[in-house]
Order: structure tokens, then sequence, then C-alpha cells
């Protein structure tokens, strides 16, 4: 089974589409959304959800009323400012301490050092992940809860249930579609990839976030190959990437052209490739073959 993972230096250049084409092209694949923090794929293969999970990517505190003996000691310790402090009255002043859930950050300090072990560390649910089929193959996506956190896990189980299913089922290919950038949840992305498949624009940010998407690739030692995404935006910007991606050691792969079909084809929830025979499709069936190419060497 052979993993390729698409990811992109920064967001709307254009990698979801991309990849979703070579969902069509690939033989049996079983796909991957690990875009979690905004998650679309499923825009465009409408999975059929079969299972769905809950995640838990952290723990949060709260404070039992009952036991609770008004010390300060977790107003004291916390440095989140996720405990308010609030004095009551009824015969005699009491100080009533409660947690603020968006602002604890799931340290446990309080909990740890409660004299009166007035305070549960209870597992938030984050968000959901779930299991489906698409015309395609397997799909296996998810959805981070809104302004949650520990998108990484998150990304990690995404990637292991895939996984488990393609060398279960002998799938020879696993498509990823990963996360912008260069944070936690591209490197959990790119863990255990064949291949990447780097997808730009030509443009000033574009190709600077190439850089450095490029360096982490590296750092890992996944082989990387380039794709330009609307080349024809600025063919001299595109030339310069080229240059550089073969200077630095990286195969290029191909080049997709600027073409309204592309957006014709998301609005019928449809890849680009299964929508129309243009010239931009026939730009992706090369850039498959190229990539095709260099899994087999």
């Amino acid at each position: 089974m052979k993993e390729i993972v698409v990811i992109s230096g920064k967001g709307g250049t254009g990698k979801t589409s991309v990849m979703a084409s070579f969902a069509a092209l690939a033989e049996r694949p079983v796909l991957a959304d690990c875009d979690v923090d905004a998650a679309d794929l499923h825009l465009v293969m409408s999975p059929d959800v079969k299972e769905e999970h809950e995640f838990s990517g952290g723990k949060n505190a709260e404070i039992i009323p009952d036991k609770c003996s008004g010390c300060g000691k977790c107003f004291e310790l916390c440095r989140y400012n996720a405990i308010s402090e609030t004095t009551t009255w009824d015969i005699f002043p009491k100080t009533i301490y409660t947690v603020d859930p968006v602002y604890c950050e799931g340290c446990g300090i309080c909990a740890w050092f409660c004299p009166e072990k007035a305070i549960e560390f209870k597992e938030t649910v984050n968000g959901k992940w779930f299991s489906s089929d698409t015309r395609f193959g397997p799909m296996i996506h998810a959805k981070l809860g809104i302004a949650e956190e520990n998108s990484g896990k998150l990304v990690t189980i995404v990637k292991n249930e895939a996984k488990k299913i393609a060398q279960e089922n002998g799938h020879p290919y696993m498509i990823v579609d990963g996360s912008p950038g260069i944070g936690c949840p591209v490197i959990a992305s790119l863990s255990g990839a064949n291949l990447v498949v780097i997808v730009t624009e030509p443009t000033l940010s574009g190709e600077h976030d190439l850089e450095r998407v490029g360096e982490l690739a590296k750092h890992f030692n996944i082989p990387a190959v380039i794709c330009v995404n609307k080349y024809d935006l600025n063919s001299q910007i595109t030339d310069r990437i080229k240059e550089k991606s073969v200077s630095c050691g990286f195969h290029f792969a191909g080049k997709v052209r600027y073409d309204k079909v592309v957006t014709e084809a998301q609005i019928n929830k449809t890849t680009i490739v299964e929508f129309s025979d243009s010239p931009v499709s026939e730009d992706i069936n090369i850039l498959w073959r190229n990539i095709l190419s260099v899994l087999s060497t």
C-alpha cells in the first residue's frame, strides 16, 4: 500500500480540489481528510456515513461545590485565568470558585494540589470522526469542534483508521488530504507517508510558504513532488518555483492551469476529472501519471 499525502504551505491553493481528482484517478483508494480544522473534502465526495465516533483530545477541570472549602489554592495556582473567585453573603461571607471551560487548558495542576479533592478532571469531547463510503472507496474524515484544540491527535486517529482499512482490504493506495501550513496537524498528516505532493500557487506568499513546507518534508526525509496550481496567473513565478524545486532536490510533477471549470465542478459536488474533459482535467491526469512514476522508482 502506497500512502500519498497532499499538502500546501498555505490555505486556498487548491489542494483539496487536486486531491479529490487523484481519488477519481487512483485504483481502489482509501481516502483520509486530515484537514480537520477546516474539513471540506466531504463536499465533493458526498460520503455515506457508516460510523460516527466522539473525539476527546484533552480534559477540563470542574469544581464540586459541596466539597470545596474555599481555600483558593486553585485560584492561586492557575496560570490561565480559568478560575474565577466570587464572594457571596448569607450569614457569613463565602468565597465560591468556578472554572471557565473556555480558558481551561487542561493542565490539571488545580486538581493535583486541591487539598479537599474537590476538583474533577474530566475528558472533554472536542470533535467527531467518521467512517464513510464514497463512490471511489472508503473515506475516514473528521470534524473538530469550534475553537477546540489537539487537532494533531485527531489527524492521527483519522490516518490510523484509514491505514487499517487499506491494509486489511488490500487497497493499493491511501490518499490523504493534509492540512495547510507547517504546524502539528501537518506533521501528523505527513507521518508514515511514501510521498508528499506539495500544491502551491504562483504568488509571492505561495512561493514563500512552499519553501517552509518543503523544508518540513526534508526534515522528515519524505520524498516530495511539487505542483503549481493556477500556473498561468503568473508564469514568471511559476518558472521560478520550478527552478527552485529542482535545485532543492524536489521533483517537479506538473502544473494545473486556471479554469472556471474547477468552480463549476465544485458547485456540482464532483471532481474536476469527472466533470469535464477540459484541458485542466488533462493537466491533472498528467500530474497523476507523473506522481505514479515517482512512486514506482
